[in-house]
């Protein structure tokens, strides 16, 4: 009986080995990821290096953005990689053109090597979405096309920041000039 009572108990423990490992690589494949960064807008990587962070859309001051007017853009763009790239273009079907602003000049945002560029921050290039061709109210978005001259582009849904996350003075990105990459 003794010998009966030790078999079983091997067997036992193989098949509880077994279901737990059904049960882990089971989890594995249905974990959603989850950004527990607390970003208020969605990240999207253009390339191995380059990356668009918290990428949204203004919160309107009257609540919603009527056809017509011109809309604010906020994202981060980070570059780990060696090769500095420039975004030369924003575009997309729901508003007319882009106007992006570099030292209050009309110019392309150079991404330098190893670092971050923060659009929309204190002092930082700026993205206006003009004409926006569709009323828009917090938590809509529209695709926006980042056109980077080396990496490519990117389609990404930017969203319309809820109220209350208005990035204007208070947007969570650091002011660039305390960018700790650039010492």
């Amino acid at each position: 009986m003794a010998r009966r009572s030790s078999t079983t108990a091997r067997l036992g423990a193989a098949a509880a080995a077994a279901a737990l490992a059904l049960t882990v690589s089971g989890c594995g494949d249905e974990t959603p990821d989850v950004d527990d960064s607390g970003a208020i807008g969605p990240d999207e990587a253009v390339n191995e290096d380059l990356k668009l962070l918290q990428v949204q859309l203004a919160y309107p001051e009257d609540g919603v953005y009527e056809p017509g007017e011109d809309v604010p853009l906020y994202a981060g763009i980070a570059n780990t990689g060696e090769p500095e790239d420039d975004l030369v273009d924003v575009r997309g079907p729901d508003f007319l053109d882009s106007r992006i602003t570099v030292d209050g000049e009309p110019g392309v945002i150079r991404v330098p090597e190893d670092d971050n560029v923060y659009v929309g921050a204190e002092g930082a290039p700026s993205i206006v979405l003009e004409d926006v061709q569709t009323t828009l109210r917090s938590s809509e978005s529209i695709p926006v096309t980042f056109v980077f001259e080396e990496a490519g582009e990117v389609t990404i849904d930017a969203m319309v920041a809820a109220e209350g996350q208005t990035p204007n003075p208070s947007f969570d990105f650091e002011n660039p000039a305390d960018d700790p990459t650039d010492e």
